[in-house]
């Protein structure tokens, strides 16, 4: 009964007091979300303008739907060894590597005189971003505990980074209307090369924060024999739910190759939006995921993922089907409002998948998922390019809501609620056990 009482009044300081739940976490988690919020500050100056950006250096759509392909393979691909790299040897190396190549990423697209150069800066950014945050992501799943996942994802995702990701667009609103003399839709390549230099800075102030202050604790043994085959097959024999959750996963980063990369675009090319009303739809998203991210995280944790998911979903439906409909720039501020609860659902659905498998598999769980979700999303995002420019713009966002409610919904109803799931480590183990040394128990020769 006082264990109870006890755990009661945990819940309670942890829902209602953030300093104290902040304290009570470990630093490598703390420093994370430091870096995760440098991170957005700087990617918001610039997410507005991007696609604008290389449009304006001389790309089609089409064009900007292969880039963005090609960037989620070459990053998925990365995905399976960045995470067998950290389950043996920790993530600080791999996390310090991931920072510089975004440094090396920004400077590329400051300088680009063409759009094929910001093609390739676009590739080295999703190969930094995915291997920055698959250290992030492993951080993330081995120091929070499941009665706090939610609540840290969500505080790491939406309020400590929301906050700096609302910063982000008001300064570039600055740069390019009061200093550069932009008015309108922006629509010069050299108008909007000053704020590639912003992330550069927030990258080289996040990569001497990790180095300093990160340590390098390990979850794994070292010594593990598999290769990349093996550890899929450990991990979807392990548990029934894995399988699922392959598809599910997939589905969930959609958004990132299919609408996000057009959002902006469709809102200046065929809704008129000028450089503030853009800025100001950024803003909002940022405001949502800020004000409603870490109650909607306290609500998972008390009363489960799956609940207060589908909830989130379908706000995130309802922000693309206002873009498309929007006749007036309210209209769009209010499509901004409800994009931002895609921040919320996405690392929301992240707590599930880090909840079905073992902590020593964590990495190479996260770089199954990663392989797996850059082939699919980068699929769709070379078909949305080719729907944006052939069928309609508009067919981009509404197909992902089709997708969405008839796909991965059904899926998420038959999984279980993870917040109390106990993971079955020992199927893990067995299935390790045999890959590695053969059925027998034998060494493998």
């Amino acid at each position: 009964m006082a264990a109870d009482m006890e755990s009661d009044k945990r819940a309670r300081v942890s829902l209602l007091n953030i300093p104290a739940f902040w304290k009570s976490q470990q630093r490598d988690w703390r420093i994370t979300v430091v870096r995760t919020s440098l991170d957005r500050l700087g990617y918001q100056v610039i997410y507005p303008y991007l696609s604008i950006y290389i449009v304006a250096l001389g790309a089609d759509k089409t064009d900007l739907g292969v880039i963005t392909s090609l960037s989620m393979i070459l990053a998925g691909l990365l995905g399976p060894y960045t995470g067998r790299f950290i389950d043996r040897n920790g993530p600080k190396k791999i996390y310090l590597a991931g920072i510089a190549m975004l440094i090396v990423a920004y400077l590329a697209y400051a300088l680009a005189p063409v759009w094929q150069v910001a093609a390739v800066a676009m590739i080295v950014y999703y190969l930094a971003s995915g291997t920055s945050g698959h250290s992030c992501a492993t951080i993330c799943g081995n120091c929070l505990a499941n009665c706090d996942r939610a609540k840290g994802m969500l505080i790491c995702e939406s309020l400590a980074a929301g906050l700096l990701g609302m910063i982000g667009p008001m300064l570039a609103s600055f740069i390019l209307v009061d200093l550069v003399g932009v008015t309108g839709t922006p629509s010069v390549a050299d108008d909007m090369r000053p704020l590639f230099y912003v992330p550069v800075l927030t990258s080289v102030v996040s990569f001497l924060l990790v180095l300093r202050m990160l340590s390098n604790n390990k979850w794994a043994a070292t010594g593990t024999r598999t290769n990349l085959l093996k550890d899929a097959r450990v991990l979807l024999r392990g548990n029934k739910n894995t399988k699922k959750w392959i598809i599910i996963g997939a589905m969930n980063n959609l958004p990132l190759g299919m609408v996000l990369p057009y959002t902006q675009l469709f809102a200046a090319e065929v809704k008129g939006a000028d450089v503030r009303t853009l800025a100001a739809m950024v803003t909002a998203a940022a405001v949502t995921s800020v004000v409603c991210g870490y109650p909607v995280g306290a609500l998972s944790d008390r009363f489960g993922r799956k609940k207060v998911l589908y909830c989130v979903m379908a706000l995130f439906w309802c922000a693309n089907i206002a873009l498309v409909l929007a006749p007036s720039n309210a209209m769009l501020l209010v499509a901004g409002v409800l994009n931002g609860f895609y921040y919320i659902s996405s690392p929301l659905a992240a707590t599930i998948q880090r909840e079905i498998v073992p902590q020593k598999l964590m990495g190479r769980w996260i770089g199954l998922n990663r392989i797996i979700t850059a082939v699919f999303t980068a699929l769709m995002a070379a078909v949305s390019g080719v729907i944006y420019d052939r069928m309609g713009a508009r067919w981009v966002f509404l197909i992902y809501v089709a997708i969405d409610v008839f796909v991965r919904f059904p899926l998420l109803l038959s999984m279980p609620e993870t917040l109390h799931y106990q993971v079955d480590e020992a199927a893990f183990d067995r299935n390790l056990a045999e890959i590695e040394n053969g059925p027998d128990g034998g060494c493998c020769r």
